[in-house]
């Protein structure tokens, strides 16, 4: 299973991910923040740094991260597509050019 989703910029405020068709976005807490921990290390991995701009943790929730409802306070690294593999309850992400 993947999660894959666009890396979309919003200017003065940080990034969105945009998950792609098809995608597969866990529901469960634990797939949910083990997710995002892989997630925060390949957008760092991949240039990106956290915006000045602080996260409203009612608003800015990882959940919402996963699922492309919430803005969180990155700044843009390289441009493209965040690519998961969600194997074994231990997710690897990398920062992609494409959603392959």
């Amino acid at each position: 299973m993947k999660y894959v989703a666009r890396i979309v910029e919003v200017p003065d405020h940080g990034i969105k991910l945009e998950p792609v068709d098809g995608t597969t976005v866990p529901d469960r807490p634990t797939e949910v923040n083990l997710l995002g921990t892989a997630i925060a290390l390949a957008l760092g991995a991949a240039g990106y740094r956290h915006h000045a701009e602080q996260r409203d943790p009612e608003l800015q929730t990882l959940d919402a991260l996963i699922a492309g409802d919430a803005v969180m306070p990155w700044k843009p690294g390289t441009p493209g597509f965040l690519v998961c593999e969600l194997n074994d309850g231990r997710p690897t992400c990398e920062v992609r050019q494409s959603a392959e």
